[in-house]
């Protein structure tokens, strides 16, 4: 690019007559060069793909996480069936120990084999 000078006064900026009394300011404009700029953008883009990175992993994780919490409940959840079948088979025991029909029966005793 090239660098234009332009000169404007301070007092009336829209007049470009260079009169007496009137004070004149050069102004230059500047820009940043062209390997400014990809460096710029190349750093942008460097710290936006580490950010969509690290969501990702955290994603990831906490997906991993859920994973397990959940293997865990199916596991209590068995558990807990099963301790719901051992309690009602020892609450059916110790009702046919106390039954009034229980205790009017005979001990059983083996009498023998039979043996050809």
């Amino acid at each position: 690019m090239i660098n234009q000078t332009t000169y404007v006064t301070r007092r009336d900026a829209f007049s470009n007559s260079f009169a007496r009394n009137r004070n004149t300011v050069r102004h230059t404009k500047r820009s940043l060069g062209s390997i400014s700029q990809i460096v710029i953008v190349s750093m942008l883009t460097l710290v936006f793909g580490l950010i969509y990175v690290a969501e990702g992993s955290k994603a990831t994780s906490f997906d991993y996480e859920l994973s397990n919490v959940e293997t865990e409940i199916t596991e209590m959840t068995a558990k807990k069936e099963d301790l719901a079948v051992e309690k009602a088979r020892l609450s059916s025991i110790a009702t046919a120990k106390n039954s009034a029909v229980a205790a009017a029966m005979e001990t059983a005793v083996v009498s023998g084999y039979a043996t050809e």
